[in-house]
C-alpha cells in the first residue's frame, strides 16, 4: 500500500533552516509528482510545493518562494523540502502527498515550529 513518511521536523529560530524528508513506498515513486503540504495551527491546509516525477519542474507557494527548495532523489524514493530564512508564518504541521490512480494519498505530517 502507498506510504509516505515525513521526518526532519523540529523547533527552529526565525532565520534558521530546517531539511524535511518524505519517504515513499508501495507505489512506483519516480512515475508521480510529489505535493508538499503545510496546516497552520487554526488554520487550512495549504500548498507550498510541487515536485514533477522527474524533478525536473518544480512550483512554490508565493509566501515561500526563494526560501524553500523541494527535491527527489527517485533511487531513493524520497523527496525533499529545504526550507531557509525560516519566519514564524512558516510554523506548522508540514504533510506531503501524491496522487496515485486519482487516490490522494498523505503521510502523519512533521510538526515545524519557529520560535525565539
Amino acid at each position: 500500500q502507498v506510504q509516505l513518511v515525513e521526518s526532519g521536523g523540529g523547533l527552529v529560530q526565525p532565520g534558521g533552516s530546517l531539511r524535511l524528508s518524505c519517504a515513499a513506498s508501495g507505489f512506483t515513486f519516480w512515475l508521480y509528482s510529489v505535493n508538499w503540504y503545510r496546516q497552520p495551527p487554526g488554520k487550512e491546509r495549504e500548498l507550498v510545493a510541487v515536485v514533477t516525477s522527474t524533478g525536473g519542474d518544480t512550483n512554490y507557494a508565493d509566501s515561500v518562494k526563494g526560501r524553500f527548495t523541494v527535491s527527489r532523489d527517485n533511487t531513493k524514493n524520497t523527496v525533499y523540502l529545504q526550507m531557509t530564512s525560516l519566519k514564524p508564518d512558516d510554523a506548522a504541521v508540514y504533510y506531503c502527498n501524491v496522487k496515485v490512480y486519482g487516490q490522494s494519498y498523505w503521510g502523519q505530517g512533521t510538526q515545524v515550529t519557529v520560535s525565539s
